[in-house]
């Protein structure tokens, strides 16, 4: 399942050169997968109280075009791999004129309360985040 994340660029995201700083498309991201996961209707409080948290373990970010002040931003978030402890999403990040400002894959893990790699419980997986659809 694709999930399209939208927000309007404001102006403390700027640098100097008066468009969005690279480091911020990083929040972009992490925004929409975490919208990507609400819509999914994945419990990630649940998880996080049953002792298990999702760390993000790996981003490779491609700047093409700059985004800059106002642009309606577009995050495509999809998940394209998911192991037995980790998983890889796919995202994009486009202004309203349809221009790709930027690509990243993003790798995630998974660890209990000690901080090791851990399997997630079963009971959380749901409908686009399941082994078993990804991996074909």
């Amino acid at each position: 399942m694709k999930h399209i994340a939208k927000l309007i660029v404001r102006s403390y995201e700027l640098d100097s050169y008066n468009h969005v700083n690279n480091a911020v498309y990083l929040q972009y991201l992490e925004y929409a997968r975490m919208e990507y996961l609400k819509a999914i209707g994945f419990d990630y409080p649940g998880l996080f109280d049953a002792g298990y948290f999702l760390y993000v373990t790996h981003i490779d970010v491609r700047y093409k075009a700059s985004a800059r002040l106002n642009d309606e931003l577009s995050i495509e978030v999809e998940p394209v791999k998911l192991g037995k402890v980790s998983g890889t999403f796919r995202q994009t990040i486009r202004n309203q004129r349809d221009e790709l400002c930027a690509e990243a894959e993003v790798s995630w893990g998974c660890v209990d309360r000690t901080g090791r790699p851990s399997r997630m419980p079963e009971k959380f997986y749901v409908s686009g985040l399941e082994p078993e659809t990804l991996n074909r």
